[in-house]
């Protein structure tokens, strides 16, 4: 199985994954020039190289009408959690730059005429709309306001879609069979947004990472994953953590434009053969957690589930037991990936009256995961064993259901 694996120890931007990409690709300057040639008004991409920490790699520029934007994500200057700077880029106030005198403000329905034009595959086209639309959702739920209510400026939306356009072009021209990648690193502290201070990430940038392992960082490291690079993971990224045994075939390093001194700031994505899942043994390990309850309530054991889940766990269920003296009670089982134990195990102690957690490390049975979009809806398939299944994500379903006012069981088939 061909796989890409992006470590993201200083988080991501989009042109950090864009010029991870092109350092991977054979024939970089082809792929440049392939993407140059999209037809986006205005805009001009560029290729060097530099180094980060000492690590040489890629660096991608994109000018707009001869300036190059500050920023890698749509500059929405009348919504307050739009940061005024970001640390992957060398103009700290782009709001205030002397260049930056275009004002006109511009439409999810003019973006995706934007996209209607490319000069791409139907597929591509199809990510960058999707990937367009997710930060268009993070940023009207951020705001509590409609999708069709949300602004990008002029500037800032042909720079993000150059960024989301290079990396869905690459992945295509990559073809992997699955993407991977790291718990992503937000960062830490506050930026600084267009009416004041917030802490990292942003609040659209956290509504991209619902459902998915983040982390933060020291808080002087600022803001290190970007909405758009969030968005761009939430499309691509079919899961997070420890990269799988694989032969590397070849890497590629995309340079954030800021040379942190504490970090080398770049995005690495090894490209590789991903050894397929065993036919006959157990080829993945699990940490069992439990504890016995007889003094919770429902509510308190259900607040205690939710918190556990969110600690780490991979799954969480109760059981019914009967217990000394004759009383009602439940068993809680949790299961966790091995290095998440620890941190399982003390979100169990904390959320419930257990004094005590048993740990047994055990082999499992795994099949290989991997998601594919269909439209809005994460499609999840698992291999192995000389079994094959899939099923459309729970949360997706559920919305596409609501949404369409039909029963749950319509959207699960």
């Amino acid at each position: 199985m061909k796989t890409l694996y992006l470590q993201l120890e200083s988080g991501a931007a989009g042109d950090m994954l864009a010029a991870a990409l092109l350092d991977l690709v054979p024939d970089p300057r082809a792929s440049l020039a392939r993407l140059s040639a999209l037809g986006i008004p205005g805009v001009e991409l560029s290729l060097s190289r530099g180094t980060r920490g000492g690590i040489e790699g890629a660096l991608f520029d994109v000018s707009v009408h001869g300036h190059r934007e500050g920023c890698d994500h749509p500059d929405h200057h009348d919504h307050p959690d739009h940061p005024d700077h970001h640390d992957h880029h060398d103009h700290p106030d782009h709001h205030d730059h002397p260049d930056h005198h275009d004002h006109h403000h511009t439409g999810l329905a003019e973006v995706r005429e934007r996209i209607a034009g490319l000069a791409v595959p139907e597929k591509v086209r199809a990510d960058i709309r999707a990937v367009y639309d997710l930060l268009a959702e993070a940023e009207a739920k951020a705001h509590g306001r409609p999708v069709d209510q949300i602004h990008f400026h002029e500037v800032g939306t042909l720079d993000a879609l150059a960024d989301v356009s290079a990396v869905c072009m690459l992945l295509d021209e990559l073809s992997p069979d699955r993407v991977l990648a790291s718990v992503p690193n937000v960062g830490g502290g506050t930026v600084r947004c267009a009416h004041g201070v917030l802490p990292v990430p942003a609040p659209a940038t956290e509504r991209l990472l619902e459902g998915l392992p983040w982390r933060g960082d020291a808080p002087s490291a600022g803001e290190l994953l970007t909405p758009t690079g969030a968005a761009l993971l939430r499309r691509f990224a079919a899961g997070f953590g420890p990269m799988p045994p694989m032969r590397v075939l070849r890497a590629g390093y995309g340079l954030g434009h800021r040379d942190a001194p504490d970090r080398a700031n770049l995005v690495r994505a090894l490209l590789g053969e991903e050894a397929p899942p065993a036919e006959g043994g157990p080829n993945g390990r699990v940490a069992e957690l439990a504890a016995n309850l007889d003094d919770m309530t429902g509510e308190e054991l259900a607040f205690a589930c939710e918190r556990i889940r969110e600690a780490g766990a991979l799954d969480v269920s109760l059981a019914p037991l009967l217990m000394k003296k004759g009383r009602p009670g439940h068993l809680l089982l949790a299961l966790a990936a091995p290095e998440r134990a620890d941190a399982v195990a003390a979100a169990i102690l904390r959320e419930t009256s257990t004094f005590g957690v048993r740990r047994t490390d055990t082999a499992r049975y795994e099949l290989a995961r991997t998601v594919r979009a269909e439209g809005a809806l994460r499609v999840k398939r698992g291999e192995g064993y000389g079994v094959a299944k899939e099923k459309p994500e729970y949360e997706d379903a559920a919305a596409r259901a609501l949404a369409d006012g039909v029963p749950l069981r319509e959207r699960l088939r």
